[in-house]
Formats: C-alpha cells, structure tokens, sequence
C-alpha cells in the first residue's frame, strides 16, 4: 500500500490577484539648464501609492532620454482612479558647476496624473506632458514623454507564518534543527526612520561594505543589556545628523524586503556598487511602526534653523565679587599693562631718541623723536600710552623700559620693574600720575658712563574700561592708523525744500516757429543732488511762466554747500541758460512745523558770453527774476537707512526731541570660527577682524585684531533709546585699509551683519548669544562664521512714558502733515546714505564706503527674485491662520468629529440667544490665545532667518541676478533671458489681478443691469429676504441660518451651491478687454 495513499490530497494553493502599474519614463524635451554650464544633468522620481523610485542621471542633456520602466503595486485597486501619479525632473547637482552649494537638487518641473487617466496593458501609447512650476515663481520649460498602463495576474500566497517565526504550533516534524547564530556577526536590522511625522523603512547595511566610504553618525544604543556603540554606514538623508538607535528585544526577522529613501533634493556622491540599494520607499504609519516588535524606531533630532540659528553662550563677565559694580559688566574683563612715556630729561647726546618696552612676549617701539634745528636733543618728548596684554600668571615678572638713539642704535638708558609692584587701577579713578625715574645702564650699555638723565612715565595694570585704552597702542592691533577703536558722529541731515513759483522778465528767444511755445525748466542743484521742475505754463495776460513745484534736497551740516538755481530754455535741442542765482544754505530759513515761510522775489544773473542776453536787448545783467520759497525742514526725519531696519525716528530739529526711555548697552565680546579672508602666505589665510555697530546717529568700531580667525574684543558702548521700535544693526568686516599706502585705495571685506530689534528685548535683562554671520555672494550662501554679543535695554518696563510709546506716531508730525512719494523718500534716502558715507570717509580713521552702505543696506530696494519669493511665503505664512480656521470650519461642517460638532452647535446657540456676549467672548478668547503662546515666546532675540531669506533653496542664476549691476553687464542673450522670466512671471500676476477685478466687478453686476434677468432675480430676492426679516425674529433666523450651514454630510449636496453658481454667472468687464 502507498504510504502516501493515506494522507488526502493537499488543498488547492489560495491564488491572489495582484495589479501593477507600469511607468515607461521615455525622454524629455528642451529642459531649462540648471548647472550653471548652460545644460543640467537630469533623472525623475516618480511617486505613486507611498511608493517613490527613480531614473537613473542623464550627464549634461537637455533632452534626455532614459527608455526606463518603473514598476508599482497598487495596493486598492477598487480605488486607483482616486490614486495619484506624482513625476518630478531633477538636476543632479552633482554633476554641476555648483556641486558645492546648496541643500537640494534643482527643480525642473513636474507632472500630476490621476488614476483615471491610466490605460490597461495593450491599449497604452506614448504621451508627452508640459512640466508644471511647482510655485508661481519658478521657472520651467519643456515636457516628458510617458507611457503608463496596468494590468492584473494572479499570484499563489504561500504560508509563511511558520517561516516568520508567528503563531504558536509546534514546528514540522521534517524540518531540521535551526541553525545556531554565529558569534560577533548581527543579522541585518532593518531600521524604521521618523523623521518630521513620516516614518520610513531604511535598509540594514549589508556584510561587504567597504571602510571609510561614509563617517558613521553619533550612534547611542539603549537597553537593558550592557551598553555596545554599532556603527552603520551613513545614510544620505541622515548626513551629519545625531541618531538615537532604540533596540527592541525581540530579534528581527530574517527575510525581509530592504528599501531605501532616497531624497532627490539632497546632495550626495554616488555610493559604490556593494551599497547600492534597490531605489524604493514605502510609507508607513507611525502608529503601526510603533506596534510592531520587528526594526527599530530611529529619532532624527533637528535644530529650529539648522546651524544658522542664534544660540545662548555662557561667559564670566564681570566676576568681581566684590560690591563695586565693573563699568563694563556686559563684556569678559581683559587685563591690559598700560605704559604711558612722556617725555625725558638731561640724555647724552643723541640725534632721534625712541624708547623700547619690553613686557612677557611682546616688545614694541615708540615714535622716534624728531628735533628742531637749533633744539637742544636732551629733553625729547613722546606722550604716548601702550596697552600690553597681561596674564597675572605670565612667567615673565619684569616689565624692561630702555631709550635708543635711532640714529645709531646706540643705547642711553633704561629702566627696569617688578609687575607685582605696579599698582592696579580701575576707573572710576583718577588717572596715575606720571613720576620721574633715573636712567640706568645694563648689559645693553657699550660705553660706560654715556647713561645719564630721567624718564618719566607711569605704569599701572587696568582693564578695557581704562580711560587711556581709546588712545593706546594696542599689542594685539598694532597698526594705529586703521586699528583703534572710535566712535562716530552721523552728521546733522535736513530737508531743504525749493519752492519754485514764477519766473518774469525772461530774455526768451524770440524766433520761434508758429504756434510754438517756449519750453522754460529750472534747474536746482546742491553738490551731487539735482532736480528739474516740469515744463513751466505761460498767462495770456502777461509773459510770467508759472511752475509752483516743490523741489527736495538733503542737505548736511555744517552747512557750507550753496544751492544754485538754474533757468534754462529747453525749446531747442540745445539747452540755452537763461539766468541763474547762487544761494548759501546757510542763509536759509529754517522751520520746525508746518508755519508759512514768507516767498521772495530773486534777481537772475547773466553769464557774459553764454547768450542769455540776446542781440538787440543791451548789455545789462539783469536776466529777469525768479519766485522762490525757501526753507530748511527741520520737522521730518531724514531717512538714511531702510524703513524696516530704521534705528532712529526723531526729527532734525533737536528741540522737537522727546526724552529718552531708557539704555540700550551692547557688549561686543568676539567671534569664532572665522574664514580666512585674505591669502597671507603659500597656502595660508588671514583674517583681520573688526566690528561696526550703528544705533542712531552713533557708530562705533571696535580695534583690529590682526591674524586671528577667533578674535575677542570685549568692548563695550552705550546708546540712549527714544523709541523701542527701533533695531541695532551689528557688521564685521575685515580689514584691508591698514595695508593700504595713501594712493591705493583698498575697501574692506564684509563677513557678516546681524541685527537685534530693541522691542524684542526683556527690560534690564543680559542676552548673552551668539549669532552666525552669513553671507550671500554671487557663488552662494555660506556661514562664514559666528558673533557673541551681549545686549542689555535697560528701561523702566511698564511706566507711562515707556507705555506711551506704543501709542504715539511712529515718524514725526510733519510725515503726516506733508507727506512724502514712496518715490521721493526712496531717492532722498539714496542722498543722505552718500553724505553719510562722506561724511564718516573723513575720520580718521575712516569708515569705508562699503561699510556705511552695507551697515545701512542701501541695496535693500533692488530687485531680487529671491526676495520676491520670500516675501511672497511671507504673505503665504501671514494667511496660515485663516487658511487653518476654513479648514477647521469645513471640518465643523462636515462633522468629522461629531462630539465637536455638537460643542460648536451648543455655543452657536449661546450666542445667539445671549448677543451681547459675542463681543466679550471675542476678546476673551483672543486674552486666551495670548496667554497660550506665552509659553513659546523667543527666548533670545532673533538674528537672520536663512529659510526666511529663502537663501537655504536660491538658485545660482537668480543669484547672478541679484548681484547684477545696472545698467546689467551681463550678455544680451542672458539679459533676453531674463527679461522673458519676467514676463512670465508678470503674466501670472497679470492673471491674478483680472481674477481680482472679476470678482469686484461681479459684485457691481448685481444691481447694475447689465443682465436683466439676474439683476431681477436678485433684487426679488432682496425683497423677499427683506420680508422674511420683518416678519420671523432675527434669532430665529441666526438659528436657522447656522444649523443650515452645519447640516449632516448626509443632507449636503456634493455640487456648488445655487448661490455660488449665481455669482459666478454673474458678467464681467473682461470681455471688453482688447
């Protein structure tokens, strides 16, 4: 008998039918260039179902073609023609000109397909789709060529419970033991990564990858057995990134499917062949992520802003214990040995007498002394003060004072002390004394008994906060010119305003053609400002030409520029001059408010020779006379900065000035991490680092730290704030004026700016931070650096007049009372950033024009395409809260959550029955909102945002724009370009306008007639609402309208409403259009 004959047969295998869909990725036509070599390297990621794959990389091709299939399983087929189908061209940074910057993979345009449009295998055919933007202001060109179908088969499903280790039946009895795991070598774990709410299946890393292809990320392994660090090759989207691995205790299964996410915005080099993974994704729940025994659950930790965020420092500022407050409590107390030589007496014969200072490490020189003829060389003078670093613990304890002729080198003396000696002085004392001291010899001395005569000096230890440390010869910043500290005056800006009245008695040319009147202008001018009047218009009754146009100029004191009028007929093409008149501004009038200034009537002077006079009329200079009205405003502000970044707000006139409210202390303590800016040798760098600070009308710089990437400052400044809404802007900058002769003119070098809203701080309350300097140039964005600042307002916090701030104009009186064009302030704001910079040119030493315009972003109004798309997220981020309050009423409405459905019901009915509480209700709930968000109030004031610059994601060629110069010097093909991305752009703002307009002019059609027929339907309506309202009770009608509105799903109608339908049928003016 058949052994077998008596088991029965083995049931038929479960058949399961499984669907897939098939994406055949062909080629792509005339894509945009993105690698800033004219071309772009591009692949596609296709993204279907939670499952994302993509193409390989076409090198330098504009159109591709990759003749690829992408295979996707459709998890509902019942459902697929809701499913969507997401493809989405990138360029592979990797193989660009730009490799090095930037995040994210260019974007070339991307393509939405919806399961309805997919076709059954055999019935496919090849398509091509135009490329979408992605926003309004990308910029995309070209299309992709797909072929997409499906079809069904039918698999067999096997049971595998036994495999996987499930159920609880006894293993088979035919199967051999289990193998034992081999000692030290894990089974590949598979790993599930959260990252931002998603949960993702990362694969195990395999057996044979090669060592030191990727640096492993900071791994922590916790669990209840002994503590063991594994390190697994990096991940691409993990880079540099602290992972915290969580085991789980059961083991994780053998077989499993390895998948690997792969993000197309990253950049990465391409892992060798024993990493390559298969290039698929799979989504997945956190809630079943968490629920399964099998992987590990991976926490990817973020900073807010990346490393481009302010951070809070730690420092011991001020340590003295003792009760006496340190003047310079914000900043790190530096001990400084302070040497300050006068002069000498009685010296043996000599020609130019320096002396030496020889302290620890360093060793400096003073001036030579330079004699009269005739002068006796004896008694030189120097009155100089040097400031050397000192370290109470230095090894060296002798301080060694000697005086040379320069001539010769010849040695005249010297003094020597014990640094345990000199004496400590901290300010506010009274300034040490200098005392006389005897020359002696030493070792130095070549010839005994030539040593004779006195020094005096003063020696002492002190601080930063010593009155002689402005003045001093630092050791650390040793070229004076260019490397002391200073502070700054803006100067004194006003309005000069140029009335122009009338004109008579002008020696107008007399052959003109018929009919043709005389083009008269006048010209003003002050230094490099000049302004032209329009076309003056003549009386029939008298030859007078009539202009009544004000003209504006910034002028600065000390008021020494004249102000020239010019009359000059442009009839012709050649300007003739017909008179003119030279004023001093000085001799101005000058008013406060808006009083009347009386007007006055100016001769004209001729120019003999220049044909103002014409033939016939004499010789006489009198060429007419002008009406003018003139007056120096000393009412408005003059705007030398931004409006947005504006420091100071009080008017010119000093005696318009409002008290201050407080003290705004800045503590500038270093930097760290700088890169070097300058090339100081073969493969060396140097960076000589100083900082700007601009609050007001004051500026402040700090010395030069020369060759240091980390250097420490430690200077502190004080400024007096009138009002809180104002910002302190802080620059860095390295210096390269100090290098510089006298002809060769050298700017310096900005590294970065930050800056700090005063009304952001807390009153009487130390921010200790340290903020990144950013900068973005033509190559792109980059960190080159960090700042530590420490930032006191020390103001009353809730006094009247600290409280009546909030309440008072933001500009003076006459902004309001004559306002000024957008226009003109934005030209007048151009004037007085040149005067300013001139202004500060002349100090000594001086701040560059560079400095002055970055300090007070005299480029802010320029165009920029990256400034545009921030400003248009901006509006976007601004608009969050009503976009969130409409979902959460469609929610409402749609009953998603019944329980708050119900709530919203019974609240709706409270107030209407109870109207009077609405309004309380409103403010309660907006007192409610405000204490919530208390706890999640800036702990330190911010600095610069990089995602909200949008300067992380900015294209290289909108970059080059940017920085672009006008009139553009770039190619006209490019320029052609660009103009053309322009107006693409304008058109799509062009379109949002009319959609604008249809709408308003759609509210205008009701009642307009221009249809008859829903005009009537609509003012029946009216009249029919108008009854209804007379005769039901208003409550009724609230009641009746709100659960109207928050009706069941089940009594909806999936169409628009009538009402809408009737609006959007409603006629426009846009078919008038030509």
């Amino acid at each position: 008998m058949n052994p077998t004959s008596s088991h029965p047969p083995p049931p038929p295998p479960a058949v399961q039918t499984v669907r897939k869909l098939i994406v055949d990725v062909v080629d792509a036509r005339d894509l945009l260039p993105k690698d800033g070599q004219g071309s772009s390297s591009p692949y596609v990621v296709v993204d279907f179902d939670g499952q994302k794959k993509r193409t390989s990389t076409k090198y330098r091709d504009l159109n591709p073609s990759w003749n690829e299939s992408l295979e996707f399983e459709v998890s509902d087929p019942v459902h697929m023609d809701t499913e969507e189908l997401e493809i989405e061209v990138f360029n592979d940074k990797r193989y660009g000109a730009n490799s090095g910057s930037g995040r994210k993979n260019h974007f070339l345009g991307r393509v939405k397909l919806y399961g309805s449009q997919f076709a059954k295998r055999g019935e496919e055919g090849l398509f091509y789709v135009p490329l979408e933007k992605k926003s309004v202001f990308s910029w995309i060109r070209g299309e992709i060529g797909l072929r997409i179908y499906y079809f069904d088969h039918q698999v067999v499903a096997e049971e595998t419970q036994a495999q996987d280790g499930g159920g609880g039946g006894p293993p088979p009895q035919n199967q051999p033991p289990p193998e034992e795991p081999v000692p030290n070598q894990e089974r590949p774990r598979q790993v599930m990564v959260v990252e931002e709410g998603r949960v993702f299946e990362v694969p195990a890393p395999m057996e044979n990858v090669r060592d030191g292809c990727h640096s492993p990320p900071v791994v922590v392994i916790e669990e209840s057995h002994p503590q063991h660090h594994h390190h697994y090759p990096q991940h691409p989207p993990l880079q540099s990134q602290a992972v915290h691995y969580h085991h789980s205790e059961n083991p994780p299964p053998q077989q499993q499917q390895q998948q690997h996410h792969e993000d197309s915005h990253s950049h990465h080099h391409p892992p060798p062949p024993e990493e390559q993974f298969l290039p698929s994704i799979r989504k997945m729940q956190s809630g079943r992520v968490g629920s399964s025994g099998y992987g590990e659950r991976v926490r990817v930790l973020r900073r807010p802003n990346g490393d481009y965020s302010p951070r809070v420092i730690s420092g011991n500022f001020g340590a003295d214990q003792s009760e006496r407050v340190h003047p310079y409590d914000l900043v790190e107390p530096m001990q400084y040995l302070f040497v300050r030589i006068v002069k000498a007496r009685g010296l043996a014969h000599n020609e130019n007498p320096y002396v030496k200072i020889r302290a620890t490490s360093h060793c400096v020189k003073s001036k030579p002394t330079s004699h009269r003829p005739g002068e006796p060389t004896d008694s030189p003078d120097w009155h100089q003060v040097f400031a050397i670093a000192h370290r109470p613990d230095s090894a060296s304890s002798t301080l060694e004072i000697s005086v040379w002729d320069s001539h010769s080198e010849r040695f005249l003396g010297g003094v020597c002390f014990d640094l345990s000696d000199v004496p400590v002085r901290d300010p506010p004392d009274s300034p040490l004394a200098p005392q006389w001291y005897r020359l002696e010899g030493g070792a130095a001395d070549q010839h005994p008994g030539g040593v004779s005569g006195d020094i005096q000096l003063a020696v002492w230890i002190g601080t930063q906060a010593d009155d002689a440390f402005p003045e001093a010869w630092h050791s650390d910043a040793p070229y004076l010119a260019h490397t002391r500290s200073k502070v700054y005056q803006s100067p004194k800006l006003w309005y000069l305003r140029v009335t122009v009245i009338e004109a008579q008695d002008l020696h107008i040319a007399p052959n003109l053609p018929p009919l043709t009147a005389p083009e008269i202008r006048v010209k003003a001018q002050i230094g490099f400002q000049s302004f032209k009047t329009r076309r003056g218009t003549m009386n029939n009754h008298s030859a007078s030409l009539h202009f009544n146009e004000d003209l504006l100029f910034v002028a600065g004191e000390p008021l020494e520029d004249s102000l020239i009028i010019l009359v000059e007929d442009r009839t012709n093409k050649d300007p003739q001059l017909l008179g003119l008149i030279v004023i001093p501004v000085s001799a101005i009038e000058q008013r406060l408010d808006e009083r009347h200034v009386a007007s006055k009537w100016l001769p004209l002077e001729c120019r003999g020779g220049d044909g103002c006079v014409p033939p016939g009329r004499g010789g006489g200079s009198y060429c007419g006379r002008i009406h003018l009205r003139l007056c120096l405003e000393g009412g408005y502000h003059v705007l030398d900065e931004a409006a947005h970044v504006c420091s100071d707000f009080r008017p010119t006139a000093k005696q318009l000035w409002k008290p201050a409210i407080g003290i705004l202390e800045l503590g500038i303590l270093g930097a760290r991490g700088l890169l070097p800016m300058k090339a100081k040798g073969p493969g060396k760098g140097s960076t000589d680092a100083y900082c700007v600070a601009k609050y007001g009308k004051k500026w402040v710089r700090t010395r030069t730290i020369t060759d240091s990437f980390d250097p420490r400052w430690n200077e502190q400044y004080t400024w007096q704030v009138y009002d809180p809404c104002t910002v302190l802007t802080i620059g860095v900058f390295d210096n390269w004026r100090m290098f510089a002769d006298v002809s060769d003119e050298k700017t310096d070098s900005q590294i970065g700016k930050v800056r700090i809203r005063v009304s952001t701080l807390e009153s009487n309350r130390v921010y200790t931070n340290s903020y990144p300097l950013l900068v973005l140039s033509r190559t792109g964005f980059k960190k080159v650096g960090e700042i530590e600042l420490a930032v006191r307002f020390a103001c009353p916090s809730l006094l009247p007049d600290t409280c009546a701030v909030y309440g008072q104009p933001l500009l003076p009186r006459m902004h309001y009372l004559r306002p000024l064009g957008v226009t003109q302030q934005e030209a007048l704001r151009g004037a007085a950033t040149k005067m300013v910079a001139a202004w500060l040119a002349r100090s000594e030493p001086p701040l560059g024009h560079e400095v002055v315009r970055y300090m007070l972003d005299a480029d802010s109004h320029t165009w920029s395409m990256r400034k545009s798309k921030a400003n248009w997220f901006r509006i976007v981020a601004v608009l969050a809260w009503a976009v969130g309050l409409a979902k959460w009423l469609d929610d409402i409405k749609r009953w998603r959550n019944p329980v708050t459905t119900v709530l919203v019901h019974v609240l709706y009915l409270v107030l209407v029955w109870f109207p009077d509480l609405i309004v309380p209700t409103g403010f309660l709930y907006v007192f409610l909102i405000g204490v919530w968000y208390y706890r999640f109030k800036p702990k330190i004031p911010a600095g610069m945002d990089v995602r909200l610059s949008h300067a992380d994601a900015v294209d290289p060629d909108e970059l080059d724009e940017e920085f672009d110069t006008i009139p553009s010097s770039k190619p006209p093909d490019l320029v052609r370009a660009r103009y053309d991305r322009l107006r693409m752009l304008a058109a799509r703002v062009q379109t949002v306008l009319g959609d604008f307009a249809t709408q308003g002019e759609r509210v205008q059609a009701l009642v307009s007639w221009r249809d008859p027929r829903a005009t009537k339907l609509f003012i029946f309506v009216c009249l029919l609402i108008t009854v209804v309202l007379y005769v039901v009770p208003p409550k009724m009608v609230a009641v009746a309208l709100g659960f109207y509105y928050l009706r069941h799903p089940m009594f909806r109608d999936p169409m628009p409403p009538s009402s809408l339908n009737f609006f959007r049928r409603l006629p426009s003016l846009s078919d008038r259009l030509m």
